[in-house]
């Protein structure tokens, strides 16, 4: 059987695209690819993709936002990690996030996978966003 060979893309839900947009692109140096929109069902989708096309963010608005904000603790999406190639590459999205005004907590251990750095930080919904650097050889 074929095996799955990477993710295409991940959609998440936000309140609002045209708030979330801009901090993606801004912060995360994604660059916007398309938009849909349906006002017949409120439906509003923005793809945004990584520099060198390895990945793509898909920002979802549903009609119905009065949900309650983001939460980790419940069924669904825990959170989101980026993979960069080092731990000098991690230094320097830290320095990123500061630069833009984003809290975050600076790197540290993996409490999951042994040897490897992660900086937590959230988007403007609350949702927790991971730069990921793996153990260097």
């Amino acid at each position: 059987m074929a095996k799955l060979m990477s993710v295409h893309h991940l959609a998440l839900t936000v309140t609002d695209v045209d708030r979330s947009v801009p901090w993606y692109v801004r912060v995360l140096d994604l660059e916007e690819v398309t938009r849909r929109e349906e006002p017949d069902t409120g439906l509003r989708k923005v793809v945004l993709r990584s520099a060198g096309d390895e990945f793509s963010v898909v920002l979802v608005q549903h009609a119905d936002t009065g949900r309650r904000g983001f939460d980790e603790r419940r069924t669904g999406l825990d959170h989101v990690a980026f993979r960069v190639q080092s731990t000098a590459e991690l230094a320097e999205w830290e320095c990123r996030l500061a630069e833009f005004g984003v809290s975050y907590l600076p790197a540290a251990p993996s409490r999951t996978f042994e040897g490897s750095k992660v900086v937590v930080c959230r988007d403007p919904d609350g949702i927790q966003l991971e730069i990921w650097a793996d153990p260097e050889p």
